[in-house]
């Protein structure tokens, strides 16, 4: 089974593509360039080193979210583009799932963080029993004083200590060091963020369980509205 992940969600713009159980390419960036002139380039690259075409792909797994709402379309309309002409199936893979899933084999709670704004963050809970990949806490956003005790309650119920994660973390790490109150870990460069081989390896594990979406009924997923719209709404327009 052949399948092209896509991680559009934030600033890291990544490819990659699963040939049944090993990730035979993936590409992946963390700088200030749009994904709209990173990702179609990823992808053309790491077919063409590994000699595939679009019409070889049994599948598209693209980060749903949440996340940069430009990112997250972006993402979502290259998904449905490259998936409509061949009818592919489209697997919804949630973003923080994916973050938490490449730290396959840590014993601890974890944490994986995207700054929200207005020190908020869009956060969940998971964790490994043996090689069970446990969804404590879906996906959220709320305060990251709340995250962070929500994580620790959990920690301290299971005897773990913490591992946070994600993007977020050089925002609020400070703040999780001050006011850290169980054993604590923090993610280190290679796993921190978000990559397109998590999501296709995770998207490999959902679509065996059934999860799949067509290229016209797949969306994004925002936990909550944009700064824009909360702005409109704010002034009652």
């Amino acid at each position: 089974m052949l399948i092209l992940g896509i991680e559009s969600a934030s600033l890291t713009a990544s490819a990659a593509l699963l040939q049944d159980d090993t990730v035979i390419a993936e590409y992946t960036t963390n700088f200030k360039k749009t994904h709209s002139q990173t990702i179609l380039p990823m992808i053309d690259e790491i077919l063409r080193m590994t000699e595939k075409d679009c019409g070889m792909l049994d599948a598209v797994a693209v980060s749903e979210g949440p996340g940069s709402f430009t990112g997250l379309r972006i993402g979502a309309s290259l998904a449905k583009g490259l998936a409509f002409p061949g009818d592919l199936p489209i697997i919804p893979v949630p973003t923080l799932d994916a973050i938490a899933y490449g730290a396959f084999g840590s014993d601890a709670v974890l944490c994986p963080l995207m700054d929200a704004r207005r020190m908020e963050v869009y956060s969940g809970l998971y964790g490994f029993n043996g090689e069970e990949f446990v969804v404590y806490e879906k996906a959220a956003a709320r305060p990251m004083k709340e995250q962070l005790e929500r994580a620790e309650a959990l920690a301290k119920e299971l005897g773990k200590p913490v591992m946070y994660l994600g993007d977020g973390l050089p925002v609020f790490e400070a703040e999780i060091r001050k006011n850290r109150t169980v054993p604590t870990l923090f993610a280190p460069a290679h796993t921190r963020c978000q990559r397109a081989g998590s999501v296709a390896a995770l998207g490999a594990k959902l679509f065996e369980e059934g999860v799949r979406a067509s290229a016209l009924s797949f969306e994004p997923v925002y936990l909550r509205k944009s700064q824009a719209e909360q702005e409109r709404e704010r002034k009652g327009l």
